[in-house]
C-alpha cells in the first residue's frame, strides 16, 4: 500500500532538512497527522510567514525583517569592527557569548570548490563592499576551523590585505574540524578575545 500522495509530498518536504532521512521524515509526517494536527497547522502557517516576512539586510546579509536589521541599526555598536560569520547561527553564538561589539557579515555559506560554491555564492563581492565603505578599520574573520572555513578565511584576508585593510582571525581556540554553532561560549569568547592578525 502507498501513501497519499499529499502525504508522499510532506515527507519528501521534511527531507530537505539537515540530517533527516526518509525514515524520520516519515515519523515526523505520521506523527503530525495521528497526535499534532493543531502543531502541523501551526508549522505551515509559520512556514508561510517567515518566507513572506525574512530577507538579507542590506547591509550583513544575515536574516531580517526589515531592510536593515536591528544590529546594524544600532548606535551601540562599534561599525570600524567587522566580524565576517559563514552563517546566521554562527553570529548568535557569537552574541551569546557576548565577547564582541562591532558589526557583522553573514556569508550564508564557506567556499567549496568541491560542491561548486565559489566567491559569488557567498557573496564576497557584497562583504568587500562593506568592509571598504571607510568606517571599518579592522575585519575579523570567524569562519569555521574546517578545511572549506579556513580556504574561505584565507581567501578573504588575501582579498582584503592587497586593499589596505587590517584583518584578524579568531583564535584557535576552537576544536580543528569544529564549527562555531556547536561551540560553548566560553571557547568562543577566548576564541575572539585572542584573535590574531593574518
Amino acid at each position: 500500500m502507498k501513501n497519499p500522495p499529499s502525504l508522499e509530498e510532506l515527507i519528501a518536504a521534511f527531507r530537505c532538512l539537515p540530517g533527516v532521512g526518509a525514515k524520520s521524515a516519515q515519523r515526523m509526517a505520521f506523527h503530525l497527522l495521528q497526535r499534532d494536527r493543531a502543531g502541523a497547522a501551526r508549522l505551515g502557517a509559520a512556514l508561510g510567514r517567515v518566507l513572506d516576512a525574512v530577507r538579507h539586510c542590506e547591509r550583513c546579509n544575515s536574516f531580517s525583517e526589515t531592510d536593515v536589521c536591528g544590529l546594524c541599526s544600532s548606535s551601540q555598536r562599534d561599525a570600524s569592527l567587522l566580524c565576517v560569520v559563514e552563517t546566521p547561527a554562527d553570529l548568535l553564538m557569537l552574541e551569546q557569548a557576548q565577547c564582541y561589539g562591532g558589526l557583522y557579515f553573514v556569508l550564508m555559506g564557506r567556499l567549496s570548490p568541491l560542491d561548486g560554491i565559489g566567491p559569488k555564492d557567498i557573496h564576497l563581492d557584497r562583504m568587500l563592499q562593506r568592509a571598504a565603505d571607510g568606517l571599518v578599520k579592522e575585519v575579523v574573520l570567524a569562519t569555521n576551523f574546517t578545511n572549506e572555513g579556513e580556504a574561505t578565511a584565507h581567501f578573504i584576508s588575501e582579498m582584503l590585505a592587497s586593499r589596505g585593510i587590517k584583518v584578524t582571525r579568531i583564535a584557535r581556540g576552537l576544536p580543528v574540524g569544529g564549527e562555531i554553532e556547536h561551540v560553548d561560549s566560553g571557547t568562543l569568547a577566548r576564541a575572539v578575545i585572542e584573535r590574531r592578525s593574518v
